[in-house]
């Protein structure tokens, strides 16, 4: 192989391995419940501009949101110990 092709192969290969997405993601949905005036902050952006700030940020904003007002579903379901009476 010509130390051409061998550069030329290179140089797209390091070209192809850029373009792709970044593996550490800017806010992670745990951070974002920890940080509730971030959220907030967040919460209103995606409502104005969610196309700028793009589909996963605000699906994990939202994701935020949810695990912020539901818990982190561990809490079981306690009935009462007498039924209910009508």
């Amino acid at each position: 192989m010509s130390p051409f092709n061998i550069l030329a192969s290179l140089s797209l290969a390091t070209l192809l391995a850029s373009c792709g997405q970044s593996s550490a993601p800017g806010e992670t949905v745990e951070s974002l419940a920890a940080d509730p005036e971030r959220l907030k902050e967040l919460r209103q952006q995606c409502k104005l501009d969610r196309a700028k700030l793009g589909d996963e940020l605000c699906n994990r904003v939202a994701e935020a949101t949810n695990r912020r007002f539901f818990g982190n579903g561990k809490v079981p379901h306690t009935p009462p110990k007498e039924p209910p009476k009508f």
